[in-house]
């Protein structure tokens, strides 16, 4: 709940300082920030607590829940995944409690009790069930008696070092004999079951019951051949409400499904052959080999082959935040856990529903939504215009009923519709279901159902081109949670990484400092004594989370490993490395893995005369700072204490070059100083004092193309870019110049550019202050990143923060929008990140970033159209119902109108795609007003022109038309109700164009190229013509002849100019909601305290 009272305390603030720039705000709105009694005014759904997402469900006016909430967080469902969760988590536990029990009984009473022999498996020497049982349930013994994990790779026919082969012949046993990793998946819903949940509308349930009383009516009176028509045609309108509503709603939720399977295929490395491949998680098959490193996820159920300070995070599991330390006493790897710290290699014993975290996932599988923060302040929307339309409604009911009853109702013909004592029941009955229909018309028409689901809509739509487009779009991306392309639009600030996100990953050594000289070219071994090639192997080879594969027909030798690890094994392999025979000729007896914080890793290896050798391998200018002595290039010891200074400088001229700065040293240990026994071991604390320097080298990794036009773009768009990175900080200064993150007449001094421990060692509020002025952070680590990233929130800031590491995960998760790394980013990083962006390119944030204001932008062209839909719909039949006592627009004609402006209204708007202006403006307020002075001028404008234009016609229609002297006073009143109805969707149809373009004078601009919006337009129009033209005895109109055609086309089309002068009206910065909200907030707060 801290987390939460934070975010929402930052991100009013934001809002204030921005809607100051893009709003010219006073000091008074103070009044328009968070209003803790509106339960809509949700600035951030992430993170957010039950409670206050339960509150805005319970706050909104909803016809048809199931649809509603068909896209946000199922809290139920939510609920039941956790109660699962802890019902399996137990069962579990349960099954480890009784084992160690039996264990500790059986070491009283006996040492080593029997163990079943394995039972054959069809090609393999262990069936399954033992296999499954053992891994399962943690059986240390059985394991033993199979010889440990080596006794177990020959039964399951798997070499340790080199994997299973890569013959798919033997990996398709492998799955026979064991299964795949997979597990069972609920299948989506059908298109009938929305069907059926797009006619749980309350309000079509009501016109559904009214059709079916004036269908029973209408054959009654009217016979069957004429009486049918009036209920048979809301029945028709209804169904295809319901049809294009379920039709829409099915295409959706595909596009999740896709969405989701994308985010559940995770790719990882396996050693096949000898060789480090990448498969698909779902590839893994029992046997196989699997590297793990800090931060990945235990891919399958697995035994420990070999591990070094191996710690996993098995609370998904056991439910308890306990790091366990995985050894030859602990081996049993659990699917799903995360590493925490170390690496090792472990043995795949069980994958898919073979395991727990299988078994847990099967039974949760089905995703239960989320919601974002635009969805619910459109549901507070929907709900405001709900009560509108609901009051109206009534009011319309009570003013038509009134009238009828009172005798001030009369048909066309000038008759009076009903007379007390002389009216039939039926007659009346049947008046009062069509007054009662048509109020019921006026609420389907104005609580918008369709608003909230509009986001969704165009948050699934970008997704999907984002994703399908990729080579279109230059972009590659994941989403994990649609809410963050959302935020994207209102960020203030991106904190990116420098290496692979700005640069581009591909790290070479191209130079190299031994001793006092320069090495030139960095890898000549002919320039350095064979002692320190010797060394510097050892520490290359020994030091190293990388591998090295030399294929057997001599081809090109096979690197893996993060780049910094390849780039030193290429140099180190051209100095003559044999990487596999230094591994065979020493034994490695601890190691410290690289750590981000102390950003050094070390080794102590065993050589085979039996002396010690401590290697240390990191950051230039910390691992300098421990070295007492180096060796020069023809071997020989020196002090260190005349030279700091040399290779200081050395190391600052390389990172002024933009060059990474890594250096290798190493020490001799006593013999009497090395722990004797394995337990020993792994709690030795390897000494890092008294090093020898052996070598430094300067690894060049450069920009990506096109990254500087891309730090342009977000400084155009009001989106200030920070570097933060753990590289020296000359080198962050270099490569921001080089991206154009820092101008070169910029004064590059602090706080500009500025160290981690420094930013680190601040007062809070001191570092609040900082933060903003902040453009490089260079030696920073990932706490240094979180408090960075605090900071800014506290600010006001909306920020983004790009991420790999394991470590990154608090950031990630503190961040508004949290960006991991496809490539380079850990498994944990990933999951605590909300958007993955595959290639690793800052290219790729910044599309995103489009994007978010893209879907911002469409859904404000949505709720424009659609507002101007309603007030005219709804001003139309509230004032000709109160003068006149009957209604121009009836039912199946204000169903045929909802159907344009919701459905077919959100797809033909909410799909519009993104354009550069859209980076032309500042960020988007989280809390300024979702309808802007300029939408309201628009829609004004329009709803007035439809309102005057159709109520002229309403009233005098008879005499401009020229038909008061018409013989069939019925015919001619149709004629007129023809003409306003289409008119009425005819203008509709024109101010489709105008709202793509609330802002821009031409509303035409790409409108060819968006194919979607065009045959939506042309479907509706065609739709229309055959409704007037042929459909008549359903919607109750007539043919209009050429003329009238005419004048509805003239009607329609006049809103074009009328939206361009109306575009030429200046606005008031001040929001027009400000007027409204500050008075009322103002009386409130008395009244409240």
């Amino acid at each position: 709940m801290v987390v939460d009272n934070m975010s929402s305390t930052s991100s009013g603030n934001g809002l204030l300082h921005l809607n100051d720039v893009e709003s010219g705000y006073s000091k008074d709105n103070d009044d328009l920030d968070a209003d803790p009694s509106d339960p809509f005014d949700i600035a951030q759904t992430k993170n957010a607590p039950p409670e206050t997402l339960k509150r805005w469900r319970q706050a909104a006016l909803v016809l048809n829940a199931s649809r509603r909430f068909r896209y946000t967080l199922d809290l139920k469902k939510e609920e039941e995944k956790e109660h699962r969760k802890r019902m399996i988590r137990a069962h579990a536990q349960v099954i480890r409690a009784a084992l160690l029990f039996k264990l500790a009984g059986e070491n009283q009473i006996v040492s080593g009790a029997p163990v079943a022999p394995p039972v054959d498996g069809g090609d393999y020497a262990i069936g399954l069930e033992q296999l499954a049982s053992m891994t399962r349930d943690h059986k240390l013994p059985v394991l033993e008696q199979y010889g440990g994990v080596k006794g177990l790779s020959g039964l399951l026919r798997t070499n340790l070092e080199k994997g299973v082969n890569e013959d798919e012949a033997d990996l398709s046993n492998r799955r026979n004999a064991f299964g795949s990793n997979t597990y069972p998946r609920k299948k989506g819903r059908s298109f009938w079951m929305f069907l059926w949940e797009a006619w749980q509308d309350l309000t079509l349930i009501i016109l559904i019951i009214a059709a079916a009383v004036s269908l029973g009516l209408g054959i009654k009176t009217e016979g069957l051949k004429e009486g049918w028509y009036d209920g048979g045609s809301i029945f028709l309108a209804v169904f295809l409400v319901i049809l294009v509503t379920a039709t829409s709603d099915y295409r959706q939720s595909l596009q999740f499904q896709d969405l989701n399977e994308e985010k559940r295929n995770i790719q990882l490395e396996v050693i096949r052959g000898g060789r480090t491949v990448k498969v698909s998680i779902y590839d893994l098959v029992v046997g196989d080999v699997v590297p793990l490193k800090i931060g990945d996820q235990v891919p399958a159920d697995g035994i420990l082959i070999t591990g070094h300070s191996l710690s996993i995070d098995e609370s998904s599991m056991t439910g308890e935040s306990k790091i366990v330390h995985k050894n030859k006493k602990e081996p049993f790897l659990m699917s799903g856990c995360k590493v925490a710290d170390g690496f090792g290699t472990m043995l795949v014993t069980g994958v898919g529903i073979n395991t727990e975290w299988g078994l847990l996932m099967a039974s949760i599988s089905e995703d239960t939504g989320e919601e974002t923060p635009l969805q619910v302040r459109l549901n507070g929307v929907a709900t405001f215009i709900g009560i509108v339309g609901l009051s109206v409604a009534v009011s319309v009911l009570a003013i038509l009923l009134a009238r009828y009853f009172t005798g001030n109702t009369e048909d066309p013909s000038g008759t009076t519709q009903f007379i007390k004592g002389r009216t039939k029941f039926d007659d009346a009955f049947n008046d009062v279901v069509k007054i009662f229909t048509v109020a019921v018309t006026i609420v389907v028409v104005a609580v918008p159902e369709g608003l909230p689901l509009a986001v969704t809509l165009t948050l699934a739509y970008s997704m999907r081109k984002m994703m399908a487009d990729k080579a279109l779009a230059n972009i590659d991306l994941q989403v994990r949670r649609l809410s963050a392309c959302e935020t994207m639009g209102s960020a203030t600030t991106i904190c990116s990484d420098k290496t692979g996100t700005l640069t581009l990953n591909e790290m070479t050594v191209v130079e190299a400092i031994v001793g006092k000289k320069k090495i030139n070219p960095p890898a000549d071994s002919s320039q350095l004594h064979p002692s320190v090639v010797s060394l510097l192997s050892e520490g290359v080879a020994q030091n190293s989370t990388g591998n090295v594969f030399v294929p057997k027909d001599g081809g090109n030798v096979e690197l893996s490993g993060s780049p910094t690890e390849k780039a030193i094994l290429s140099w180190a392999i051209k100095l003559g490395m044999k990487f596999d025979a230094i591994r065979s000729e020493s034994t490695i007896l601890h190691v410290f893995p690289f750590n981000s914080e102390k950003k050094r890793g070390g080794v102590a290896v065993r050589q085979s005369d039996a002396e010690v050798h401590i290697h240390w391998k990191g950051a230039a200018e910390l691992v300098l700072a421990a070295c007492s002595g180096y060796l020069d290039s023809n071997g020989c010891l020196q002090s260190m204490n005349e030279d700091k200074e040399f290779f200081e400088a050395a190391i600052d001229e390389m990172a002024a070059s933009s060059l990474r700065c890594v250096a290798l040293a190493y020490r001799l240990c006593e013999r009497e100083k090395v722990p004797s026994d394995e337990e020993s071991c792994s709690d030795w604390v390897l000494p890092e004092d008294n090093l020898v320097l052996l070598a430094i080298v300067g690894i060049k990794d450069p920009c990506r193309e096109g990254v500087k036009d891309a730090v342009k773009i977000c400084m155009d768009a009001g989106v200030k870019v920070r570097m933060v990175t753990g590289d020296n900080i000359q080198t962050a200064k270099a490569i921001a110049l080089e991206c154009g993150i820092l101008s070169s007449s910029q004064d590059v001094t602090e706080p500009t550019i500025i160290e981690g421990r420094v930013f680190r060692a601040l007062p809070e509020k001191e570092r609040e202050q900082m933060a903003k002025k902040i453009t490089v952070m260079g030696r920073s680590s990932p706490n240094d990143k979180l408090l960075l990233v605090q900071a800014l929130r506290k600010g006001g800031d909306v920020v983004a923060v790009t991420g790999d590491g394991t470590n990154d995960a608090p950031a990630l998760h503190e961040a508004d929008i949290g960006l991991s790394m496809g490539i380079q980013g850990t498994e944990v990083a990933k999951e605590s990140s909300d958007i993955i962006i595959l290639d690793d390119n800052f290219a790729s944030v910044v599309k995103v970033v489009r994007w978010g204001r893209s879907v911002y932008a469409n859904i404000q062209k949505f709720i424009q159209f659609q507002l101007t839909v309603n007030v005219a719909a709804l001003v139309i039949n509230v004032v000709a119902a109160i003068s006149s006592g009957d209604v121009p627009l009836n039912s199946v004609q204000l169903l045929w109108v909802n159907l344009i402006m919701d459905t077919l209204g959100a797809l033909a708007l909410a799909t519009e795609p993104p354009t550069d202006n859209l980076m032309h403006r500042s960020p988007v307020g989280r809390r300024e007003p979702l309808i802007t002075n300029i939408m309201w001028r628009n829609l004004l404008i329009q709803a007035l022109y439809q309102v005057i234009v159709l109520l002229v016609l309403n009233f005098s229609g008879l005499t401009i038309l020229g038909l008061e002297d018409d013989g069939d006073k019925e015919h001619a009143y149709k004629v007129k109700n023809s003409l306003i109805f289409n008119a009425f969707v005819l203008c509709q149809i024109f101010n489709e164009f105008n709202a793509r373009k609330p802002e821009e004078i031409n509303c035409f601009k790409g409108v060819t190229k968006n194919y979607l919006f065009m045959g939506i337009v042309g479907f509706t129009l065609i739709l229309q013509i055959i409704i007037i033209e042929f459909l008549g005895k359903f919607t109750s109109t007539v043919r209009l002849d050429w003329q009238l055609w005419l004048v509805s086309v003239g009607i329609g089309i006049i809103s074009w100019p009328l939206a361009i002068v109306g575009k030429l009206i200046p606005v008031p910065k001040t929001p027009v909601s400000a007027f409204f909200v500050k008075p009322f907030r103002r009386c409130r707060r008395p009244r409240d305290a």
